[in-house]
Formats: C-alpha cells, sequence, structure tokens
C-alpha cells in the first residue's frame, strides 16, 4: 500500500513520484512533497458546484439519495441546516428532519 498523500487539488489516492515531484494522473496537477504536508492542515471543503462550505452552513441535496436502514430515499431538495465538516470520506455531519443524524458527502450537495 502507497504511503503518498491524495493529490490536494482533486483529492484522488492514485498519486505517484515522478522525479523530485508528485503527480496526479487524473487531474495532472504537480506539486513538491514539502508543499503536501502544509496542504493537509488547510483542508478546504467544497459542494458539488465549488462553493466553499463551513460549519453551520445550511446545503440543499441535489440528487435523490438511498438511505441504508430506511424505507424511502432521501429526496432531491431536502435543505439540511446547521451541518459540521469533519475530515472523513462523508466529510458533513448533520440532522435530517424525518431521517436522523446521517454523514453527507459534500459531493452531493449545493450551498444554500
Amino acid at each position: 500500500m502507497s504511503d503518498l498523500p491524495h493529490c490536494p487539488a482533486c483529492g484522488s489516492a492514485f498519486t505517484y513520484v515522478d522525479g523530485a515531484m508528485l503527480a496526479c494522473p487524473e487531474c495532472g496537477h504537480e506539486w513538491t512533497p514539502q508543499a503536501a504536508s502544509t496542504d493537509d492542515a488547510a483542508r478546504v471543503h467544497r459542494d458539488a458546484v465549488g462553493n466553499v462550505l463551513a460549519d453551520g452552513d445550511s446545503v440543499t441535496v441535489i440528487k435523490d439519495l438511498k438511505v441504508k436502514g430506511a424505507s424511502n430515499a432521501l429526496k432531491a431538495g431536502t435543505k439540511v441546516r446547521n451541518i459540521r465538516l469533519v475530515d472523513e470520506d462523508h466529510d458533513i455531519d448533520c440532522r435530517i428532519d424525518g431521517f436522523g443524524p446521517m454523514k453527507l458527502k459534500s459531493a452531493f450537495v449545493r450551498k444554500a
């Protein structure tokens, strides 16, 4: 397993060493290993259209999402208030009326 950092531009895990630089095959971004260590501390969370998200923001779900263990899906257009950002795979912690506490990916929401 590779211990190389993820791409700071697109978040891809498929980075590789190219001489003295690190490179991403998915977006073509190149950076130095020293820059990678400073970028981890300042992670920016963005929604599906590129808006920067912050704790306490309100977001809208942009696509129907199947919810494991629930009988129905989370419908597009559902508004979620007072989100909390975390550094995990699902980077939004929230509480949705009718569903309860849930984790969402920022790629499926738009800032309201």
